[in-house]
């Protein structure tokens, strides 16, 4: 046999032997889900994996991130006239032990605006978050959560605005009684 014959069945050898070697590894060693797998098993958010400084599956690390804690979650605004604009300041300290950083805060439609810090806020210091809400258009039973994401474990956490509209009588309306 030619040097070079020998040199190239040595190759081939050698690359069988390396692709059967990672094939069989490979199989051994991390078995593929299924995208059904994958969807059964957790509900798991883009916000949950990118945002939160620990896994989000199962933290491995709670202590050492920052913490919301708010002096109440949910603000009842009694009963206003449609039309009225509610405005509520959520107040809370970060009393974890990193600085706390809110990337976002939003409601589920445009009637309810939240205003957050946008600096940093040092474990132990206190922030607050203020919420309005536009009543026109709205009538009768209202609750707006307000979802305020941040580097939290979990990464989201939720206030509510609540009350009740009283609606305006329609012009139209009164003429027709």
């Amino acid at each position: 046999m030619k040097p070079l014959s020998k040199l190239m069945l040595a190759i081939m050898i050698l690359l069988t032997g390396v692709g059967a070697f990672s094939c069989q590894s490979g199989s051994e060693m991390t078995k593929e889900k299924s995208v059904q797998e994958i969807t059964n098993a957790s509900k798991i958010t883009n916000s949950s994996i990118i945002r939160n400084p620990v896994t989000a599956a199962v933290p491995e690390d709670t202590v050492n991130v920052a913490k919301m804690s708010f002096e109440n979650t949910t603000y009842n605004f009694g009963e206003v006239t449609e039309g009225e604009v509610v405005t509520h300041v959520y107040r809370f300290t970060n009393t974890g032990n990193q600085p706390l950083v809110i990337s976002n805060a939003r409601s589920t439609c445009g009637c309810t605006v939240p205003d957050w810090p946008k600096e940093p806020i040092a474990p132990g210091e206190k922030g607050q978050i203020e919420v309005k809400f536009n009543t026109s258009g709205k009538g009768n039973n209202q609750r707006k959560p307000v979802t305020i994401t941040a580097n939290t474990y979990p990464a989201a956490t939720v206030v509510h605005l609540e009350g009740f509209v009283v609606p305006k009588e329609d012009p139209a309306q009164a003429v027709n009684k």
